[in-house]
């Protein structure tokens, strides 16, 4: 019983987490959080949710960019985006861009990923294929090309007329392509684009795929292998599964940058090709706003692209978790 009493008397009968709140803020804290958390806040606020809170409202006037009148005018902009034929066109282009660019890219950066670190002999350390360290370099350098280079170099290679492509097809006896417009052509313009694309950015993944590949330990590998496991069913059984963040991370990023699109569309079809058959979101943007003065139908144009982008990664994040990616699947 004295024991008892003396428990209580010394509070410490009371629980640890009314305990602690009872302690007073220090400066340590109150500064620990004002700089690591505060400040960050307040950057973003200002920085992120502020602009796009000023187009949300731009969107809602006939603002013409240029002058200081902002007649409010409500939802009009958005009832004549959803009429326009070619606004709904690049929407359609932009979604299109959004469903196979990640894919196809993703996919490449991890078999060569793989090939690179665990693609080597099969007896033996683990390894990847001989001379790895060159093919990362190889596949890592066009992005350090500006895209803007890039876009040029492709377009070139597609000349109908002294291209490199038409030249090589050419060559080896297919006299079809012999002056194919690729960039012209409503059937490959888009297909041409997106190969410009994932040209641009699989050694970029490949090489974050290859960081995580690395971090999952050497021991799993020998397992599997001493388990009769190939190659292939190692890579979809062990790499894919521990590595799943990685590739949920590079799939959002993939399809924010597919979504966009506007330097690379830009510079291989500056007037949306063939039909419009390569004319993206971002494009429709910025001749309206700065080609026809439609500054208040441009942000709402922006505003529709931030809300199909945000409902993007939602789907992505989504998905991920119904296909179990929130398990510990490291055991």
């Amino acid at each position: 019983m004295t024991q008892v009493a003396n428990h209580v008397q010394s509070g410490s009968g009371v629980p640890a987490a009314a305990r602690r709140r009872r302690k007073k803020l220090t400066f340590d804290k109150v500064s620990f959080m004002a700089v690591f958390l505060g400040l960050p806040l307040v950057i973003y606020l200002v920085f992120v949710i502020s602009p796009f809170v000023q187009a949300v409202y731009y969107s809602m006037t006939s603002w013409s960019g240029f002058d200081n009148n902002m007649p409010f005018i409500g939802f009009d902009n958005y009832v004549k985006l959803f009429n326009d034929d070619i606004f709904m066109i690049s929407v359609r282009n932009s979604i299109i861009l959004a469903i196979f660019l990640p894919v196809i890219t993703v996919i490449l950066s991890l078999i060569l990923a793989t090939l690179v670190t665990i693609g080597g002999s099969s007896r033996g350390q683990i390894k990847g294929l001989k001379g790895a360290g060159f093919y990362r370099i190889v596949s890592f350098f066009p992005y350090v090309i500006p895209a803007v280079v890039i876009g040029i170099i492709w377009a070139q290679i597609y000349d109908p007329s002294s291209g490199l492509l038409n030249g090589l097809l050419a060559g080896l006896g297919f006299d079809g392509f012999k002056d194919f417009p690729w960039l012209g052509d409503p059937r490959t313009a888009m297909v041409a684009s997106m190969v410009v694309i994932v040209w641009g950015f699989v050694g970029f993944y490949m090489i974050l795929f290859i960081a995580a590949i690395k971090g999952i330990p050497a021991e799993t590998f020998e397992a599997a292998r001493i388990d009769g496991a190939g190659r292939f069913r190692t890579a979809i059984t062990i790499t894919i599964p521990l590595i799943r963040d990685n590739i949920q991370t590079a799939y959002v990023y993939m399809g924010i940058l597919a979504l966009d699109a506007f330097v690379y569309m830009s510079v291989l079809n500056s007037t949306g090709g063939p039909d419009n058959t390569t004319l993206v979101m971002a494009q429709k943007l910025f001749t309206t706003a700065f080609s026809k003065s439609q500054f208040g139908l441009a942000c709402a144009m922006g505003v529709v692209l931030a809300v199909i982008t945000l409902i993007f990664s939602a789907l992505v994040f989504l998905v991920n978790r119904l296909t179990g990616g929130s398990k510990d699947v490291s055991n």
